[in-house]
């Protein structure tokens, strides 16, 4: 072998060697960085599928700056590899756009936390209760057992109802009585159903006040305060009471117009 040759062998194993050295001491820094990251991570009030996420960000981007510095460490040119890279990122970013818009939306809900695990929501076409928040899709369960996956992009963009933010919760009805019937009288029996009633708090005050008048009698507003758990099991509790007690009281409902309850 010359001498040339036996020169080029040896250098070609001081850039393998300094390569090496770069993969090992590389390597140690990555796992030293995602150590400290995840120790950070785990005294923030982030959700745990954004730490996920963001681990595997930092992961990914050090570990692409560690093989670039390899390849230089070996002289290979690496702006051609970047070049390639970089029209692949954007071809790959182009296909996944809606994707990546999911995600965007996913890290916006896990940061700003609208709603949790627990809550239940009303996302202009579908309405349950949070299952599971990932960074692509929300889960949610309908009140009728139904899963439902909505893309955290839509959500982020949605008018969005959250029902369980607040610990109290306002019920809000409204019956009708016949024009001949005393409006006091019917006023007094409404509180009389909402006090009977443990759920319903005393504060803030329950209200009766006449909404309007009809073709065919007199509306009136019921407004009580209960749990929010308790909504539901205060709403049914008034739709019959109410019936029970005007029937007792001899105040008539409209048949026409019998009972009108704001949706919820």
């Amino acid at each position: 072998m010359s001498e040339k040759a036996m020169n080029n062998l040896m250098d070609m194993g001081v850039k393998f060697g300094e390569a090496l050295l770069v993969l090992i001491i590389g390597y140690i820094l990555i796992k030293i960085a995602l150590a400290v990251t995840r120790r950070a991570l785990s005294k923030t009030p982030l959700d745990e599928a954004l730490h996920t996420f963001i681990q595997n960000s930092i992961k990914v981007i050090l570990w692409g700056l560690l093989l670039l510095t390899v390849l230089s460490a070996l002289d290979v040119k690496i702006s051609a590899f970047i070049a390639v890279l970089g029209a692949m990122g954007a071809a790959v970013a182009l296909a996944l756009k809606d994707s990546l818009g999911n995600i965007a939306g996913g890290i916006i809900i896990l940061v700003t936390k609208p709603f949790k695990k627990g809550d239940f929501i009303d996302i202009t076409e579908v309405a349950g209760m949070v299952e599971e928040i990932d960074l692509l899709y929300t889960m949610l369960k309908t009140a009728d057992n139904k899963v439902i996956s909505v893309p955290n992009g839509k959500i982020t963009t949605a008018v969005m109802i959250n029902y369980s933010t607040e610990e109290l919760r306002r019920v809000d009805c409204q019956f009708n009585i016949g024009y001949k019937d005393d409006m006091a009288h019917a006023k007094d029996v409404l509180l009389a159903v909402a006090k009977s009633n443990g759920d319903i708090l005393s504060e803030p005050e329950s209200f009766v006040g006449v909404a309007g008048q009809t073709e065919s009698g007199v509306r009136i507003d019921l407004r009580v305060w209960c749990k929010n758990e308790k909504y539901w099991d205060v709403k049914y509790f008034l739709e019959e009471n109410v019936k029970s007690a005007f029937d007792e009281a001899g105040i008539s409902i409209p048949q026409s117009l019998y009972l009108v309850t704001k949706n919820n």
